[in-house]
C-alpha cells in the first residue's frame, strides 16, 4: 500500500498485519480518543505516529453521563418501558433527588471537569480523584480531592472518566463497592472494565450498589447479558461520541492536526511521539541533525553491541530537548545496522531491543565556548568515546571528542576521516598521500587540542574509502563514515 497516511474512526482495525503491508505508512489519525481499534505498538515499531482527537467528543461524553445520573435518579428508563407495556406504576418508580447529594468523579481531566460544572447546576456536591491533575486546578472548578480510599464512602453517585490501563482495570470491584454507602449508584461513560462487572452485579443483587448506567464493557458486544438485564441497569451500545456534532468535531480536528503535524506546526494528540512535541520548531530542527550526527560519529568510533549510551544538553535554551535529542543520538547509532527505517518515534524502543541502554540529562551551564552543546558518551565493547558538539549558524559542528577540543570546530556533513595520531608523527602528508592514491579530494580539515602528546584529526573528502586498513597501519585509531 502506498499510503502515507489513514484517518479511521471506532469500526476500523488498523492491525499489526496492515501496519506491516503500509511500507509507506508515516501517520495513523483516530477521529476519536479512544485507540483501541489501532495497534500502537506495532505502528510505534515503525516509526508511525498515532494520533487522536482528544477534545472531540468531550462535550458529548459528558452530556450523556449526565444523562445517565439523572436517569438512574429517577428510573426515567424503567418508567418508559413500563409505559409502554401499558402500564401505570407511579408508586414503583420513587425517586431520590440530585439536589444535595454528592457525586464522586474518578478521572479529572477533560470530561470529568465538564461533568463537574453540570451536575453542580443541579446543586450536587462534587469531589473527585485524578492522580495527574493538582487540586488547586481542580478546585478552580469546583472540584474539592480526595485519595480514592477517602472518595469511596463519601458518595452518593461516582462516575469513572479514567483510560483503561493495568492500574485503573477492575478500579471498582468487590473491595471498593464494599467501602462504598449502602446503594450507591455508579456509572461507566469511558472504558469497559474499569468497573468489575461480575463484582457489580453481585453489588446490585445485595443492594450495595442501587444501580448503575453503563455505555461500556469489557466485551463488545456484551455476550453476558446478565448486566443488561438487570432491572437496576440502564445501558447503551458505546454512543459517548454517537452525536452528529461530535462526530464532525473529531472529523474536523483529525484532519486539522495531521495538516499542523505536517507543516510542523504543532503536535496535538499523539498517542506514542511526545518526544516530538519540542522537536517541531525550526529552532530544533538542526539540533535534531547534530543529534542524528553525533550518533553515526559514536557507531564509526564504538560499534554497537550492548552500548551504554549517556546523552547531556547543556545550556539554558536546551532544556527540555535532551528527550528528542536522545533520539536522534539513537537515530544515528541504529540507522546503518536496521534494515527497517529507524526515526525519532520508534528509537527507543528499537533501542532497547538492541540492547542500547540509553540516559540523559541536562546541565543550565555550557563548559563550551558556544552557548549550548549536546554530549554523547558511548561505551560500548570495552571502547567508550566522548563527542561534544553544537550548532553555529544552523549547521551541526564537532566541537571536541574523548577531550581533545579542535581548534576550528568541524561541520558535520558529508563524508568524513576521523582519525587519532601521536601529534610529533608527521602523519598527515602520509595519510594525503593514501587518499591522493585512491583518488579522493580532503575539501575540510581541523585538528583538536592536544591531549596526553596525542590529538584527533577530521577530514571531509570527496568519498569513503574503499579500504580504510591502509589509514589504520599509521595511526592509533580511525574511522570513516557519511552524514
Amino acid at each position: 500500500m502506498a499510503y502515507d497516511g489513514f484517518i479511521v474512526r471506532s469500526a476500523t482495525k488498523v492491525t499489526a498485519d496492515i501496519i506491516k503491508a503500509a511500507e509507506n505508512l508515516k501517520i495513523i489519525g483516530r477521529a476519536g480518543t479512544g485507540v483501541d481499534n489501532v495497534d500502537v505498538d506495532a505502528a510505534t515499531k515503525r516509526g508511525i505516529i498515532v494520533m487522536n482527537t482528544p477534545s472531540g467528543n468531550t462535550i458529548s461524553a459528558a452530556e450523556l453521563t449526565c444523562g445517565m445520573v439523572v436517569c438512574l435518579s429517577r428510573q426515567i428508563p424503567q418508567a418508559v418501558m413500563s409505559m409502554k407495556a401499558g402500564k401505570w406504576d407511579r408508586k414503583k418508580f420513587m425517586g431520590a433527588e440530585l439536589y444535595g447529594k454528592t457525586l464522586g468523579i474518578v478521572g479529572l481531566g477533560r470530561i470529568g471537569k465538564e461533568v463537574a460544572i453540570r451536575m453542580q447546576s443541579f446543586g450536587m456536591k462534587t469531589i473527585g480523584y485524578d492522580p495527574i491533575i493538582p487540586p488547586a486546578i481542580t478546585a478552580s472548578f469546583g472540584v474539592e480531592q480526595f485519595s480514592l480510599e477517602e472518595l469511596w464512602p463519601l458518595c452518593d453517585y461516582i462516575t469513572v472518566h479514567t483510560p483503561l490501563m493495568p492500574s485503573t482495570t477492575g478500579l471498582l470491584n468487590d473491595t471498593t463497592f464494599a467501602k462504598c454507602k449502602k446503594g450507591v449508584k455508579v456509572v461507566n461513560c469511558a472504558r469497559g472494565g474499569i468497573i468489575d462487572e461480575d463484582a457489580l452485579l453481585r453489588a446490585l443483587e445485595s443492594g450495595q450498589c442501587g444501580g448503575a448506567g453503563l455505555d461500556v464493557f469489557a466485551e463488545e458486544p456484551p455476550v453476558n447479558r446478565s448486566l443488561i438485564d438487570h432491572p437496576n441497569v440502564i445501558c447503551c451500545p458505546h454512543l459517548g461520541a454517537s452525536t452528529k456534532e461530535a462526530q464532525i468535531r473529531c472529523g474536523q480536528d483529525i484532519a486539522t492536526q495531521i495538516v499542523q503535524m505536517v507543516h510542523g506546526e504543532a503536535l496535538i494528540g499523539a498517542v506514542n511521539a511526545q518526544i516530538l512535541v519540542n522537536a517541531l520548531t525550526p529552532e530544533s530542527k538542526p539540533w535534531i541533525k547534530l543529534g542524528e550526527a553525533l550518533g553515526c560519529l559514536s557507531r564509526a568510533c564504538t560499534g554497537l553491541t550492548r552500548s551504554q549510551v549517556q546523552v547531556t544538553t547543556t545550556g539554558h535554551n536546551l532544556k527540555n530537548a535532551a528527550g528528542y535529542l536522545s533520539a536522534a543520538v539513537l537515530v544515528g547509532l541504529l540507522r546503518e545496522k536496521l534494515v527497517n527505517g529507524v526515526n525519532i518515534i520508534n528509537a527507543l524502543t528499537l533501542a532497547e531491543e538492541a540492547g542500547i541502554a540509553v540516559s540523559k540529562s541536562h546541565v543550565d551551564a555550557c563548559p563550551f565556548p558556544s552557548s549550548e552543546a549536546c554530549i554523547v558518551d558511548v561505551s560500548a565493547n570495552g571502547v567508550s568515546c566522548k563527542i561534544v558538539g553544537s550548532i553555529q549558524g544552523n549547521i551541526p559542528v564537532l566541537l571536541g571528542i574523548n577531550g581533545s577540543v579542535f581548534k576550528k570546530p568541524f561541520s558535520l556533513n558529508g563524508n568524513l576521516l576521523l582519525f587519532r595520531a601521536s601529534a610529533k608523527s608527521q602523519v598527515l602528508p602520509t595519510i594525503a598521500g593514501i587518499l591522493s592514491e585512491s583518488g579522493l579530494d580532503i575539501e575540510s580539515y581541523s585538528a583538536s587540542s592536544v591531549t596526553e602528546g596525542e590529538q584527533w584529526c577530521m577530514m571531509g573528502l570527496s568519498s569513503l574509502l574503499d579500504n580504510l586498513a591502509a589509514v589504520k597501519v599509521h595511526v592509533k585509531e580511525a574511522a570513516q563514515f557519511s552524514i
